[in-house]
Parts: C-alpha cells; structure tokens; sequence
C-alpha cells in the first residue's frame, strides 16, 4: 500500500463521514514522516478541485491534551477554505464524533519561515488576533489514535468559526485570557491562553519551525489556530455553544442536525 491509497482511503473516509480502523493497526512501519506526508497528499487531493490552503493548526498544545488522547508531542494540520463556517452555526452532517474547542487564530501581515524564528519575529510579523472555535472530527473508531494516526488525519480538523471582531497583538497578555465555555448554559470548560504551551506565540513559533523541516512557510494572510485552549467537548443536535473570552467577548456555536 502506497502513502498515495492511504491518503486517498482517509479522503473517502473523510467525505463519506464513515469511521474506519487506526491506519497503525493496518499498516506497519509508519513514521511521523510518513503521516505528514499522507496527510500532504489528503490536501492536495481536496485542493485539486476548488479548495484553497488558507491556514494553518495546532494541535495538541498542551501537556493534558497530550495525555488525554496518549502522545507526547504537538501536531500541525491544513486549514482548507472549505473548513471556515461563514457565521456561528455547524451542521453535524458530514462529520463521525464531532467535539469543539476554543481558540486564539493569529493572522498573519507578513509571511513567517525558517528553523530560527522568535516569538519577536512572530509579533512583528502578526496582524491581529481573532477569538475562535474549532471543530474537530476524528475519522477513526472510538475517537482512538495513535500520534501517526492523527497527523495522517489532517489533525482532526474538520471547522472552524473565527469571530468578527480583531484585535492588536499588543493589547492583551494572551497567556492570561481566560475562557469559560458552556454548553446549552451548563460551564462545562474553563482554561487560560496559557494552556497553549505556555503561551500562543509559542505554538505560531513551533508551526514556523516545524513547516521549515517540510520546505514550507506560512504566508502573508494566513491564519493560525493556535491550539485547544481547553479540553474538547462533544456536542450534539440542537445544542448552544457559548465561548466567553476575558476582556474580547464571547463566540457562540449552534449545531444543527
């Protein structure tokens, strides 16, 4: 089995919304390298219809989340256009165990590349900074992967609602913004940017550099989802996600069927 029938086996997976076995469970011998490049081609393949790259994820950004789904590292992902809600609200077709997730999207006013980059580099480099949520849907039975599972899988992504409201890099010590998510009214998660990594800046930092290795960059207009803030949470028909962040407002989510 090529790198190539695998991609395209998680793309008939990923369009028909049906579940399908850990690929390590079918596969010997997979690297990390490997998923990346599997999960490469699984993009190229959407953007050869009328898909665009208009981003970049995080995964993994903090040590619970690490522990919570059994890997030790942080992942990245592609963020597609065909990703991006165009207001509040997601369908839950097309998607297998939805859950959701706060988050902190950098977007970027100049392109960042190279192995050596600094959080400076990254500010500098920062248009603003946008509160959003990100929907994320494992393709495998059980929610259950291994690290070369889900990175093969485009890191779980599947949407995301970026808020309307921007604001300046400068304006907030982002490792101190709190969050309270609810579901249908209930608290059900609170976190601190901090969660992510220590600070966002860090996860747009290892993004840059963990590209470089693959001869990419993340270019001028993109954006960043820096990494899950809080844990995921499973969401269902009719239910309301609110999403208050300290100081910048609140996202709120409603799922459809």
């Amino acid at each position: 089995m090529t790198l190539e029938a695998i991609a395209n086996e998680l793309y008939d997976h990923q369009t028909s919304a049906e579940e399908l076995e850990k690929l390590t469970l079918r596969y010997d011998g997979l690297s990390v390298e490997d998923a990346y490049q599997i999960q490469a081609l699984l993009m190229e393949r959407y953007m050869r219809g009328n898909d665009r790259l208009i981003g970049w994820k995080m995964g993994l950004t903090s040590k619970a989340k690490q522990q919570s789904v059994g890997v030790d590292e942080a992942i990245y992902g592609h963020l597609l256009k065909s990703m991006e809600l165009d207001s509040p609200e997601v369908s839950l077709q097309g998607l297998i165990h939805p859950r959701v997730e706060p988050e902190l999207a950098f977007v970027l006013k100049r392109p960042l590349e190279g192995p050596d980059v600094t959080p400076r580099d990254v500010w500098l480099a920062t248009e603003c900074i946008m509160p959003a949520i990100e929907v994320i849907d494992s393709r495998y039975k059980n929610f259950s992967f291994t690290l070369v599972d889900v990175v093969a899988d485009n890191a779980s992504s599947a949407k995301f609602y970026v808020g309307p409201q921007a604001f300046s890099p400068y304006q907030f010590q982002w490792e101190n913004v709190g969050v309270v998510m609810k579901q249908n009214g209930v608290v059900v998660q609170t976190g601190a940017g901090a969660a992510v990594l220590g600070h966002p800046v860090h996860s747009v930092v290892e993004q840059v550099r963990m590209l470089s290795r693959v001869g990419k960059r993340i270019e001028a207009g993109m954006l960043v989802l820096t990494g899950g803030i809080t844990e995921a949470i499973h969401i269902y028909e009719g239910d309301s996600v609110c999403v208050e962040f300290d100081g910048i407002g609140e996202l709120n989510l409603s799922v459809r069927a």
